[in-house]
């Protein structure tokens, strides 16, 4: 018996959805976080790293996919139980970002989860990858 309140996802399912990020979400994160990095505010000394210009927070980039296993896959009543992200390259406020997921383990004596993850810019460049674990509650159960 299955204790997905819904349908199960079936292994290989895949997800995704995509956002432009802007400078707007940059200040809106660092009103939530504190992290007033220079990286993130100041061009002329974002200019001289390696990164050669403004980045937007790893917290704002890895938050689309917060999105997708909420909204899409494994869907509304979906939460993280562990994340491990590798950021391999900057978003720039102005970029299109993507975040995919695909399923790779299903449990069926817990609404437990197994992704693949990442986030792609709009020039096909892979910014964040990695895995995570995902719980789906049962949301009609918690309306009653």
């Amino acid at each position: 018996m299955s204790t997905w309140s819904n349908r199960a996802p079936l292994v290989g399912e895949q997800a995704s959805l995509s956002r432009t990020i802007t400078k707007e979400d940059i200040a809106l994160f660092t009103s939530l976080s504190g992290d007033r990095n220079p990286l993130h505010y100041d061009e002329e000394a974002a200019r001289r790293t390696p990164f050669g210009g403004i980045v937007v927070q790893g917290g704002v980039t890895s938050a689309i996919l917060n999105a997708v296993v909420a909204e899409r896959l494994p869907g509304p009543g979906t939460v993280f139980m562990q994340t491990n992200l590798r950021f391999l390259a900057p978003v720039r406020p102005g970029d299109t970002i993507t975040g995919e997921v695909t399923v790779t383990a299903v449990r069926h004596d817990k609404p437990i989860t197994r992704l693949d993850v990442r986030v792609i810019r709009d020039d096909a460049v892979v910014a964040v990858e990695g895995d995570a674990v995902c719980w789906t509650m049962d949301l009609s159960a918690a309306q009653g």
